[in-house]
């Protein structure tokens, strides 16, 4: 009887369990199979399979996965997997761009709203959200949820999931507080029992718990990958003489690589010496045209070009596999942004360098532009002043409405320079009052406006532009449901008239009602987020200001003790800075390296390199050999560590 007893309440145990885990196992299955199918993987990377399965039990969650940690696909699975729209609030609006572009490769139904679109534009994206079920993901800017159009529409939408991208926009601590972001809890509203997925690459903890807090979290829930990278060596070299010092950066570490400055003169500049001295390089910044832009961009993923010299422009959404080196030869602003820029640097988990060369005139040049960021509110009022009266905005009027924006046509009338008008801009947009968008850059768009029975009678009326119609609806399709981008360069050649005809005829039907049309536009865009106010009533709490100020002034204080600091390891620096303080020593970088050769007296280090020059001379290049060698004289765990430092800083050449 106690035999049998023992059975059954084992039985029901085993039962329980296996009714727990079933539906875990079913949507394992589910989600590892839009893995496969979508984009071809057969498995999650580290972490990613967690974050999925607590979105899909309902749970808020924030993601902290450093750059190259695969954050959309954290975000994308889900979206597929639960019934519904996925919302994606992003503020880059090229890496909108290119995830709807990747996602429509991949026969996935998705579109972005994004300052400067279209009423028209804006209408059939939203039409298609609320009314097409196969649509799955939704872009948007944080600047778009609070216009009345996208509030009005959010109650015919059914939504699965709301992804916040950049989350850390949201936190007052943040390096990059975006006020439009604020916004974000106040539509969850709509839609109380979805879940909220926060992603971002880069929060202190203080940013991590804002995160939580700002978005209406019921409970902490944060899933954390470390962000020590094992294969990845921080070196900081003062150094005179940048631009020898970096190629021999290159010639020590083979491979694609990186190089940021601060402006865009600069990108050309390094390049074109890059160049003359053999090195496949090419330079990139916002300023240029988009295709200019995807060129030199996919030139570099191919291999044709070797090193590209570029602004923090560079990089986001790019995934590149094999960068063995990145290099700053300025030091950036926060430590956050050094960070994802140099976690460029291998991502296939090889060994790779990012090193920044840096000196007096850098950190002087720091300072200074730390104090240029914050303009006097006097200078902040007239740039905001001058913008309304450019764009002809009359008082309580100009919400939502976007400009073309060229900053030299504001010089004259402010009779201030062109950074401080630049950074005037960026104050108004940190107060949520406008948005610069400097990569407002976009390819032309067509959506027909009619079809059917209208399109017959229409070509029936106008025989005279029927075959260049059927040209048109021949070469795009997805005309009638969405703007699909268009070629008029392509469309010239295939009618066998001039582009300016192809244009020319374009607009005219465009005009006729036939379609709608938005050409290309190679500038930037500056939408205002609120009505004119009267400059006297324009007002900017000198405690926000000092407040935001003395933040700002603690990142700098940090990247300076980065950059500075000549006792602890660089890894251990950059780690406590984003709260793991108990991380080892990497025993590779410039601190480390010092380490090393302090821990040889200046007698025997003396002596060892001499020696390794001199075997090196004889003819053995490879390492081990000559570690064997040299330590026939003198203990081995001081040639390793003599060796080590000789060839990181250049003094030695070998093969490993």
């Amino acid at each position: 009887m106690f035999l049998s007893k023992k059975r059954s309440g084992n039985s029901t145990i085993l039962c329980n369990f296996a009714i727990s885990i079933a539906p875990l196992m079913i949507k394992l299955e589910q989600i590892r199979k839009i893995l496969k199918d979508h984009w071809g993987y057969d498995s999650f990377r580290p972490l990613q399979e967690d974050i999925i399965l607590s979105v899909m039990d309902g749970r808020d969650t924030l993601a902290l996965l450093p750059t190259g940690g695969g954050k959309s696909i954290c975000f994308q699975v889900p979206g597929l997997a639960l019934d519904g729209l996925c919302i994606v609030i992003s503020p880059l609006i090229a890496l909108m761009k290119d995830q709807v572009a990747n996602l429509r490769k991949r026969h996935i139904k998705a579109a972005a709203l994004y300052s400067g679109m279209s009423k028209h534009e804006i209408e059939l994206v939203l039409n298609n959200c609320a009314f097409d079920p196969e649509f799955k993901f939704l872009y948007v800017s944080p600047e778009r949820l609070k216009t009345d159009n996208f509030r009005a529409t959010l109650s015919h939408l059914r939504v699965g999931l709301i992804a916040v991208d950049e989350s850390h926009c949201i936190s007052q601590w943040a390096y990059d507080f975006r006020p439009p972001y604020l916004e974000i809890a106040e539509i969850r509203q709509f839609f109380p029992k979805v879940p909220v997925l926060a992603l971002t690459a880069t929060a202190t903890p203080e940013v991590v718990k804002d995160i939580q807090d700002r978005l209406h979290f019921p409970q902490y829930n944060v899933f954390q990958k470390s962000f020590k990278r094992d294969n990845l060596t921080y070196y900081i070299v003062k150094e005179e003489d940048k631009n020898n010092r970096m190629l021999r950066i290159m010639q020590r570490y083979p491979g694609t690589g990186i190089v940021y400055v601060r402006n865009r003169r600069k990108t050309q500049e390094t390049a074109e010496f890059l160049q003359r001295n053999g090195i496949a390089a090419d330079f990139y910044h916002a300023g240029l045209d988009s295709a200019t832009r995807d060129r030199k961009q996919n030139e570099w993923m191919q291999d044709q070009t070797r090193v590209i010299v570029s602004t923090n422009a560079f990089g986001m959404g790019i995934d590149k596999p094999d960068v063995r080196f990145v290099i700053h030869i300025d030091i950036p602003d926060t430590l956050e942004g050094y960070f994802q820029e140099a976690g460029r640097g291998g991502r296939d988990e090889k060994e790779s360098v990012a090193i920044m060369l840096y000196d007096d005139a850098d950190i002087r040049e720091l300072k200074r532009n730390f104090e240029l960021t914050f303009p006097p509110i006097e200078d902040i009022r007239k740039v905001y002043n001058i913008l309304c009266n450019h764009y002809n905005i009359a008082l309580g009027d100009g919400a939502g409405r976007t400009f073309p924006f060229r900053i030299g046509e504001l010089l004259k009338p402010a009779a201030m320079n062109m950074v401080a008008i630049y950074n005037s801009i960026k104050f108004l947009e940190k107060m949520g009052m406008v948005f610069l968008s400097e990569d407002g850059k976009s390819t032309s768009q067509l959506s027909m406006s009619i079809g059917g029975e209208r399109l017959t009678i229409f070509e029936e009326k106008n025989p005279e532009y029927d075959e260049f119609i059927k040209l048109i609806l021949r070469s795009y399709s997805g005309l009638f449901t969405r703007y699909v981008k268009i070629d008029e360069i392509e469309i010239a050649q295939r009618a066998g008239i001039s582009e300016e005809e192809a244009v020319s005829l374009i607009h005219k039907l465009a005009r006729m009602g036939l379609w709608s049309y938005s050409p290309k536009t190679e500038q930037a865009l500056i939408t205002f987020l609120t009505p004119r106010v009267d400059e006297d009533y324009l007002y900017f709490s000198p405690d926000i200001y000092k407040r935001r100020k003395d933040v700002a002034q603690k990142r700098l204080e940090e990247v300076l003790h980065f950059v500075q600091c000549e006792d602890t390891c660089r890894s251990q620096l950059l780690l406590a800075y984003f709260g793991e303080h108990k991380s080892p020593a990497c025993g590779k970088c410039d601190v480390c390296l010092k380490v090393h050769k302090e821990e040889v007296n200046n007698k025997d280090f003396k002596d060892i390199s001499t020696e390794v020059k001199k075997v090196a001379v004889s003819g053995i290049k490879d390492i081990k050999d000559l570690i064997i060698k040299v330590s026939q004289k003198f203990t081995q765990e001081k040639v390793v560590k003599v060796v080590r430092w000789m060839i990181d800083n250049g003094e030695l050449n070998l093969e490993t």
